[in-house]
C-alpha cells in the first residue's frame, strides 16, 4: 500500500510538476492553499511528507507551519518547503517552525526526488523508534501502577483497614493538587503529574509495615518512646523504598513517594517530623499529601474517638489543629470547599 504525500501550492503547474515525479511511489494529494491543507492534514493519517508553498491565498505557508507546529504533527511528519524566495530572514523563521528542508525553485527534480526519499526514511524510523519508546514507558507506568497496589493492600492489611483509606488519600490528594495548579500555575502542576503524585500517595505510610503490633495497634495513649517509634514509619518508608523498589519505579515517580514517605509528617511552621523542616523546604506534593491525611483521620473512627464530621474536620485544619499548613495550599483546600467538594470517594 503506497504512503501519502501532500503537495500544496497556488500554483496548479508547480503541483503538477512535484506529482509527476512522485506519482509511481505515492499517493499524491494536492491543496491549493493553506486552509485546504489543514484540513487534509486533519482527515489524512497516512501523510509521510508534505511539500508547502509559502505564499499563498487564504492561509500562507507560514500559518500552516505555524499551526502544525502547535498542534505537534509538525514532529512526525516531515514538511518541505516550496519557494522562489531567497530571504533568509523568512527561511529561517520556517526552520524554527519546523519545515526540515527547502524545495527551491525552478525545482531540481533529481536532487528533489532524493532528499525526499531520504528523509521520509529517517521520520519513519524515528516514528518507529518512538512508538517503541512509548511502548516501553505505558509497560512500566503499569507496572509501576500494579507494584503500588499491591503494596498498599499490603499496608492496609498490615494495619486492619479496607481498601478505603488509599482511595480517599489518592481523591483528596489529586484534587487538592489539581486545586493548587489553577490556583498557582507556578507550581508546574499538570494532569500527568497531579496523577502521579496521587498514585505515590497511597504509599505514605508504607514504614508503618516494620512497626511491631504492640505499638501499631495500642489502644491506649502512647508512651513519648512509642510515638517516637511510631514517627520512625517516615524514614522506614525511605528505606524500603530505596531498598527494594529504586531501580523498579520510574525515576519521578520513586522521588515522589520518598518525599511522600518522609515528609507527609513535616509542617509549615517547622513544627513537623522526621528533620523539622520549614516552609517550601518540604516538597509540595508531600505538603498536599500532610492536609489529605490529616482530613483522613480526622473523618475516620479511631479506637479512642469517634470521627469527626465533614464541617469540623474542615475547621480543624484551617484553624491549625493539625498543625500549620502553607497558606496556598489551604486556600486551594478552602476553593475546593467553597466549590461544593466532599471527596465522596470516601
Amino acid at each position: 500500500m503506497k504512503n501519502t504525500i501532500l503537495i500544496v501550492d497556488d500554483q496548479e503547474i508547480n503541483r503538477v510538476l512535484l506529482a509527476e515525479q512522485f506519482k509511481d511511489e505515492y499517493n499524491i494529494i494536492e491543496a491549493e492553499n493553506g486552509a485546504q491543507a489543514l484540513k487534509i492534514i486533519n482527515e489524512n493519517k497516512d501523510l509521510v511528507a508534505i511539500m508547502l508553498d509559502l505564499i499563498m491565498p487564504m492561509l500562507d505557508g507560514m500559518g500552516v507551519l505555524a499551526e502544525l507546529n502547535r498542534s505537534g504533527k509538525i514532529y512526525h511528519i516531515p514538511v518541505f518547503v516550496i519557494t522562489a524566495a531567497d530571504n533568509m530572514e523568512i527561511l529561517s523563521s520556517a526552520y524554527s517552525l519546523g519545515a526540515v528542508d527547502i524545495i527551491s525553485k525552478p525545482f531540481q527534480m533529481v536532487f528533489i526526488k532524493s532528499r525526499i526519499n531520504n528523509i521520509i526514511e529517517l521520520f519513519r524510523h524515528r516514528n518507529e523508534l518512538v512508538d517503541v519508546v512509548e511502548e516501553s514507558v505505558e509497560k512500566i507506568t503499569r507496572i509501576n501502577s500494579r507494584m503500588i497496589d499491591a503494596l498498599a493492600a499490603l499496608i492496609e492489611f498490615r494495619e486492619c483497614e479496607s481498601g478505603v483509606h488509599v482511595k480517599r488519600m489518592r481523591a483528596v490528594t489529586e484534587r487538592l493538587m489539581t486545586a493548587l495548579g489553577i490556583l498557582y500555575p507556578e507550581y508546574g502542576v499538570d494532569r500527568v503529574t497531579v496523577s502521579k503524585i496521587g498514585e505515590a500517595s497511597i504509599l505514605h505510610d508504607i514504614g508503618k509495615i516494620v512497626i511491631t503490633d504492640s505499638v501499631l495497634k495500642k489502644t491506649d495513649k502512647l508512651t513519648p518512646e512509642e510515638f517516637e517509634v511510631i514517627k520512625s514509619h517516615t524514614v522506614g518508608g525511605c528505606d524500603i523504598l530505596e531498598q527494594m523498589y529504586r531501580d523498579i519505579m520510574d525515576s519521578e515517580t520513586y522521588r515522589f513517594c520518598c518525599d511522600i514517605c518522609r515528609y507527609h509528617h513535616e509542617r509549615w511552621d517547622g513544627g513537623g517530623y522526621p528533620d523539622g523542616l520549614v516552609g517550601d523546604e518540604i516538597p509540595i506534593w508531600a505538603q498536599a499529601v500532610g492536609i489529605a491525611d490529616a482530613f483522613d483521620a480526622l473523618t475516620s473512627p479511631r479506637v479512642y474517638r469517634p470521627a469527626f464530621d465533614f464541617d469540623t474536620a474542615v475547621k480543624m485544619i484551617n484553624d491549625g489543629e493539625c498543625g500549620a499548613f502553607n497558606p496556598k495550599l489551604l486556600q486551594a483546600w478552602n476553593t475546593l470547599i467553597k466549590s461544593g467538594e466532599r471527596f465522596s470517594d470516601k
